[in-house]
Formats: structure tokens, sequence, C-alpha cells
């Protein structure tokens, strides 16, 4: 597959990458707590000895770390190569990290000063770039490839 001349990316869409890789970098970095948890035989054992259900949802937790990981390195990976689709797949990006920060603002038992802080960069970069990638003639120039 040959690239189709386009724009390079620059400009503001350096904003967008650049958060894409601060989250693939905050993913990474989850998933290697995550599996330090299973790893280490005293955090395991304080694991297991929860009720059932924080077993269950610390496990819906981890594999929710996998599934975005996973879409975030695609994503970035298909930001480098320019492809067509990554307009909307960002913007599904940045909805699901808006849900997924609105849950954590919910259900952890964390202060409020740091849950509205983890939910206003999702919300601040939702409501700057969703709209951008939507209608920036650049974006539409830039992301061309199949």
């Amino acid at each position: 597959m040959t690239a189709l001349p386009g724009e390079r990316i620059g400009g503001w869409l350096i904003a967008p990458l650049a958060w894409l890789l601060v989250a693939l970098l905050s993913a990474s970095l989850a998933l290697l707590l995550y599996t330090t948890a299973l790893a280490t035989p005293h955090a395991l054992q304080n694991l297991m000895s929860q009720s059932t259900f924080n077993i269950v949802m610390w496990f819906i937790s981890f594999v929710f770390a996998i599934a975005m990981w996973y879409y975030t390195l695609w994503l970035t990976i298909a930001f480098f190569k320019r492809r067509r689709s990554v307009p909307k797949h960002y913007i599904i990006w940045l909805l699901i990290s808006v849900l997924l920060a609105l849950k954590a603002f919910a259900f952890s038992p964390v202060s409020d000063a740091l849950a509205v802080r983890q939910l206003l960069f999702p919300l601040l970069a939702a409501a700057l770039f969703a709209p951008y990638f939507r209608r920036s003639a650049r974006v539409k120039k830039t992301f061309v490839n199949p």
C-alpha cells in the first residue's frame, strides 16, 4: 500500500497527537500496575481476600484497561499512517475517555478535587479536538490514506 500525497502531520494536529501519545504512555503504566498486582504474591493475596464482587470489578477494570491500551495503540499507529478513519476514531476515542473519566469520577473513592481534575482534562480535550477533527480542512487534507 502506498501513501497518498497529503499534508504532513503538523500545525494544530501536533496537540491531538501529543495527547494520544501521553494517553498511550498512561495506559501502558496502568497496565504495568495491573500486571504488578497479578505478579506480586502479597498483592494477589490481598486481591483474593476481597469480596467476589470486588474481584470481578477489578478484573473488568483490567479488561477495559487492556482494551483501551490496544485501541490507543491502534489509533496512534493509524494517526502516523494518516489513515482516513482516524478523525472518526479519534472522536470515538475521546468520548470513551470522557466516559471512563466520568466512571472514575462517580465510583472512585478519591477526593473531589482529584476527581474533578481527572474529569476536566478529558472533557477539555473532547471539547477542543472533536470539533476540530469534524470541521478542519487540514484534517481532511492530512488523513487521506485508506
